[in-house]
């Protein structure tokens, strides 16, 4: 349901869009507010049913573990932060800048999306190839005569969504692998305190007053400026990267809470089921079940009480991932993820959620491919305007199919279904098959 949401907001066919389809401007919340750390605890669920099974067997999350689990968490976060950079980076040459025609260096840019494809399904030699296709493609256009300009890294995308959900797995990995869950809330309640101190009281240089009502005097914007530097933040934030250095630690917290909430799904009641004293086993387990999502919802109340209160004095920010933010939205995390856990697991309503089990199968295939699509027909210039100004494909088909039927507002939110449900169609393909496409 996540991700699904995220490809829904991320692709609105035009402006303006509603409002709860947008991000909150820069103080305040808005339901697409709500994806990102709703993304990031699902993380975190995961982290503690696959690493909590060692736990489980070995007394302790840390006991018996040798260097090949530490291995294989670096080993998927870098795959994560570098995939996050392939995608910024593709096809390695500035697009619109570059003078060949648009149907040539798209068929460049398809062979490098193709090449990752295979190489995200672990088919090394079809990626190779295709990747090498991709690279002669350029040389050819330069021999032609075409003016390609190469991708500046010097602009590169430092952070990102992959970059931060790739250090918010690994820090939130090793800190479930060597703590409990009592030294989980600690360290929580720590860095969101530590958070909010800092951010409150120390001063931004060059700034009259610190605060985080602006954009460019709070410490979290200040940092990036200094360490990622301006060329490398995020170009429509131009003084603040909203996936930076400082705001990440908000964030680590968001993949905790959802490490604390797998554990408390995981954990077997004690005493309850036990075939041999003659108990009713099923009713034992309905109990308990009842007991896990009725503390799902105990602490999402508890939760997101406390954040709207925190949010009068450290105010909601999805930019600057707030501890007023962590605590509201890890609240509407834990009753979302009990509704889906009351209405799967204990009433047995399961086919409506059949479209978000195909989306989940391939989340991170859906969210880099979605995201490449949409730069390509924002980028594949299908006709020009009387001055010679080019039209982009995506443009195109919203002035001429969903302009023509519905009012602006409309349009855009009906082009965004109609992009989800042609991802869901290839999704589905891939779900058919079984092909499961992680790092």
């Amino acid at each position: 349901m996540t991700i699904a949401g995220m490809v829904l907001v991320n692709n609105p066919g035009t402006s303006p869009v509603y409002w709860p389809l947008d991000h909150a401007e820069w103080n305040g919340l808005t339901p697409t507010d709500w994806i990102f750390p709703f993304f990031l605890f699902i993380v975190g669920v995961s982290i503690s049913i696959s690493l909590g099974r060692r736990a489980r067997a070995g007394g302790d999350a840390a006991a018996g573990l040798n260097a090949g689990v530490y291995t294989k968490i670096i080993s998927r976060a870098l795959s994560i932060y570098l995939l996050g950079a392939a995608v910024s980076v593709l096809p390695f040459f500035q697009f619109q800048s570059s003078n060949a025609p648009d149907w040539l260096k798209m068929l460049d840019w398809l062979a490098f999306a193709a090449a990752l494809l295979f190489l995200l399904m672990r088919n090394y030699k079809v990626a190779g190839i295709l990747a090498g296709v991709a690279f002669v493609g350029i040389g050819v256009m330069n021999l032609a005569g075409y003016n390609i300009i190469t991708y500046d890294f010097g602009t590169i995308r430092i952070m990102g969504v992959l970059q931060r959900i790739a250090v918010c797995y690994l820090i939130t990995s090793l800190i479930f692998l060597h703590t409990n869950w009592k030294q989980q809330i600690y360290i929580s309640a720590a860095l969101l305190l530590g958070y909010w101190f800092i951010m409150t009281m120390i001063p931004v240089p060059g700034c009259e007053v610190t605060t985080i009502n602006d954009k460019a005097c709070n410490l979290a914007a200040y940092v990036d400026r200094m360490i990622i530097t301006e060329p490398h933040i995020w170009r429509f934030g131009k003084v603040y990267d909203p996936e930076g250095l400082l705001s990440t630690i908000g964030a680590i917290v968001t993949t905790i809470s959802g490490v604390l909430a797998g554990t408390w799904l995981m954990r077997s009641d004690k005493g309850q089921v036990t075939s041999d004293e003659g108990k009713d086993l099923s009713l034992d387990t309905a109990r308990s079940s009842l007991n896990k999502v009725s503390g799902l919802f105990f602490f999402g109340i508890i939760l997101f009480a406390l954040g709207w209160v925190w949010n009068f004095f450290f105010p909601f920010n999805k930019a600057m991932w707030t501890s007023s933010y962590v605590l509201v939205t890890t609240g509407l995390a834990l009753l979302m993820l009990g509704c889906c856990y009351w209405l799967i697991d204990i009433k047995g309503y399961r086919r409506w959620a059949t479209p978000f089990m195909i989306f989940g199968a391939n989340a991170l295939a859906l969210f880099v491919f979605t995201g490449l699509f949409a730069r390509m027909i924002s980028a594949f210039r299908v006709a020009y305007t009387p001055e010679g100004k080019g039209i982009s494909a995506q443009r195109w088909i919203v002035d001429n199919v969903y302009l023509q039927l519905f009012q602006p507002i409309n349009a855009s939110l009906a082009f965004a279904i109609s992009f989800i449900l042609l991802w869901l169609f290839f999704m589905w393909l891939l779900y058919r098959k079984g092909i499961y496409i992680k790092v």
